[in-house]
């Protein structure tokens, strides 16, 4: 099994994307009133656009489910008046918190709408968030008096793994001066990743083929999204680790030739779980392939499979069903 990288590797690489404030405290640990400036200010590059923060956000908005839920998690839907974008419901332990900000749209919202919420920070998940044809670049924003700050999953300087994870964590913790709660959710975390591995220690990794759609041709999971390193660390082999992108198409023949014995199936959008299962099964070109011919596939939500706080429980929930016996 590939070794761990755990949630706690990356204060000098922090420190050096949060130029300013790096070691400084912060109020309001304990509640979700609006943090106070002590800290401040923060300076931080993000995806190419350096921002120096002189106090937190007040009026934030998320676009995109990961995003939302890293905010709601840290405890700042205080700071929040608008969201958009899910691709599940929330999670239960964030709804009561969910429940009280705005949905200002069910995608992505106008420039118009979004500017109609009044915010003065931007959070986006994948770089559509922030599509300059729709008027939401973040120069056009910024012209406007919003700070923005874009998932690094869509930015990496290298495979995104769960120390990126760590990364974005404590970045937004600081954007919003709220250190020690990024703190106390990454030891959460960790604990989770730490329960998984010692469940799973000399256990044989299973050869493992993720779908995510596509009839053609199989749209699957590569080397350089977040998904790869929750394979391995489920106690799988991602059997296309070697393609240099988060997610690429490759042919059903090539996924025969790499025989999975196990096969994740993304769960999102119109085409249900089961659909995609008989699909794969009634393909003559996968007949042979082991997990075709025992039937094994595990499922996991695509929200859960990007840079975000379910990460860790994906791949809990990605090991039981990969490895059951070790989890009985």
């Amino acid at each position: 099994m590939t070794g761990r990288r755990p949630l706690s590797l990356l204060p000098a690489l922090v420190c050096a994307a949060l130029v300013s404030a790096c070691g400084g405290g912060s109020a309001g640990e304990t509640g979700t009133e609006a943090p106070a400036a002590r800290g401040f200010p923060v300076t931080v590059s993000n995806c190419g656009v350096t921002t120096t923060y002189e106090r937190a956000p007040r009026r934030a908005v998320t676009m995109n489910q990961h995003v939302t839920e890293v905010l709601l998690a840290l405890g700042l839907e205080k700071s929040m008046v608008g969201t958009a974008f899910l691709d599940d419901a929330i999670l239960p332990e964030y709804k009561a918190a969910y429940d009280g900000v705005k949905a200002i749209a069910d995608e992505y919202p106008s420039y118009e709408t979004l500017l109609a919420a009044e915010p003065d920070f931007v959070y986006g998940g994948f770089t559509s968030a922030f599509d300059e044809k729709e008027g939401r670049g973040r120069e056009r924003l910024s012209e406007t008096g919003i700070d923005s700050y874009l998932d690094v999953e869509s930015c990496p300087s290298g495979p995104v793994t769960m120390a990126t994870l760590e990364q974005e964590i404590r970045n937004v913790a600081g954007i919003f001066g709220v250190r020690e709660r990024g703190e106390r959710e990454l030891e959460r975390l960790h604990g989770v990743l730490d329960s998984v591995a010692g469940r799973l220690e000399g256990v044989d990794p299973a050869r493992v083929f993720v779908y995510d759609s596509g009839d053609k041709t199989a749209f699957t999971a590569g080397g350089a999204g977040i998904g790869n390193e929750m394979i391995e660390l489920a106690g799988g082999e991602n059997l296309f680790a070697d393609v240099d992108k988060a997610f690429a198409d490759v042919s059903f023949e090539q996924v025969a030739e790499r025989a999975p014995e196990v096969i994740v199936i993304y769960d999102y959008g119109g085409q249900s779980v089961e659909d995609k299962k008989r699909f794969l099964l009634a393909d003559p070109v996968l007949k042979d392939v082991p997990a075709i011919r025992e039937q094994r596939f595990a499922v996991l939500p695509l929200s859960s499979a990007v840079l975000g706080v379910r990460a860790p429980a994906g791949v809990d929930s990605l090991a039981r069903q990969i490895h059951p016996d070790r989890f009985r």
